[in-house]
């Protein structure tokens, strides 16, 4: 979406990519950051139940489009789990980070998939984020389901988490478009 806004602005493509790269920083930067503020306020209970990482790679996907959110959905996990090693509680876990991983990155990569038709109807933006949330569920679940006999993650425990964060997918399937609606209302006025 942020792609089409700034080609139709005629902004140079060195700019464009600069502004994609500080965007893509900010939402890493919320990825690894809102699960902290979760985790503080609510306990590790809370990072299940209402799943803060997902939303800023949502928005990276319906934002930047699926290669750039893919770049976000990879990173969001690798850079919670460095940075939150050094203070030693590493979030995602270490036998829950290549799941998070695959997760996350079809989480931006199919929300990012709409992209262009966000930048047409923001209204898209709903329907990418539920697909994205399914086909994330979904892959997460398969690959628990594939890698169980050599994992500490059953396919038992992960539909158990999946059920555990419903209400924080529900709350991401209305908050996350509306903020994506907002952010392309803004792009789009006229100066």
């Amino acid at each position: 979406m942020i792609e089409n806004i700034l080609q139709q602005r005629s902004v140079r493509a060195r700019t464009r990519i600069t502004v994609k790269t500080v965007l893509a920083a900010g939402l890493v930067a919320l990825a690894v950051l809102l699960p902290q503020l979760v985790h503080v306020a609510l306990g590790a209970p809370g990072g299940v139940r209402w799943l803060p990482m997902y939303l800023p790679v949502l928005l990276a996907g319906c934002l930047l489009g699926p290669a750039w959110g893919l770049g976000v959905g990879v990173l969001s996990s690798l850079c919670s789990f460095a940075l939150t090693s050094l203070w030693g509680a590493a979030m995602p876990a270490a036998a829950r980070l290549p799941y998070m991983v695959v997760e996350l990155a079809v989480f931006a990569a199919v929300s990012g998939a709409f992209s262009k038709k966000i930048a047409e109807n923001a209204w898209a933006a709903f329907p990418a984020v539920l697909l994205a949330q399914v086909a994330g569920r979904l892959v997460f679940l398969a690959v628990a389901a594939v890698f169980q006999s050599v994992s500490s993650l059953s396919a038992a425990l992960v539909w158990s988490q999946i059920e555990t964060g419903l209400v924080g997918l529900v709350l991401q399937a209305v908050v996350a478009p509306l903020l994506v609606i907002g952010v392309r209302a803004l792009l789009r006025r006229e100066r």
